[in-house]
């Protein structure tokens, strides 16, 4: 491996054990074995490098959850299916820890960094692309509706993760959202 990637592997053990607001230039040159000239030259900046690491790292994230989530018979109903992708997004928050808080402290630091902000607006994106097409693969819903209900599982995963973060005994599983889903549209 080079600098680059060293950089990046180094950057995403940073965030995983000292998160986004408190990884600084110094850990990630000791953690890589590299120097503070080689975070300028290959990214130009400590927060580029740790954005560039998190994108990664959500990308990665993103593909766990589809890879638990399509485990489920897509013969299922939907109410069963719906109860696996959250409890999919559950099972996922536990083993990507580190990269939740991170990512959570990312969110706060977007308003302030433009970049930042672009950068996890298309991570929202192509998440948003990601889901819907795994949707449209799983139960037939064209493009459009499929975007609509990938934005709703994403929106439903992140105050998920929230409230996973703060008290996870407390977080509902999946099948009690799915129950509660199906009460709210008045279905059994």
């Amino acid at each position: 491996m080079g600098h680059r990637e060293d950089l990046l592997a180094a950057a995403r053990r940073c965030l995983e054990k000292r998160g986004y607001a408190r990884t600084t230039a110094r850990d990630l040159v000791a953690d890589s074995g590299t120097n503070l000239a080689s975070i300028g030259y290959h990214f130009g900046s400590k927060e580029a490098l740790l954005n560039a690491a998190l994108g990664e790292s959500f990308q990665e994230w993103a593909e766990r959850v589809r890879s638990l989530a399509l485990a489920v018979e897509p013969t299922a109903d939907t109410k069963t299916l719906l109860a696996a992708s959250w409890d999919a997004m559950i099972t996922s928050f536990a083993e990507y820890r580190g990269l939740a808080v991170a990512f959570t402290e990312a969110l706060a630091q977007a308003e302030r960094q433009p970049e930042l902000r672009a950068q996890l607006a298309a991570i929202y994106e192509q998440s948003r692309a990601s889901v819907a097409a795994m949707i449209t693969e799983i139960i037939g819903v064209p493009a459009g509706p499929a975007r609509a209900l990938a934005t709703f599982q994403i929106v439903v995963c992140d105050g998920l993760l929230v409230q996973w973060l703060l008290d996870p005994d407390a977080t509902p599983s999946g099948s009690d959202l799915a129950d509660a889903f199906m009460l709210a549209l008045g279905a059994d």
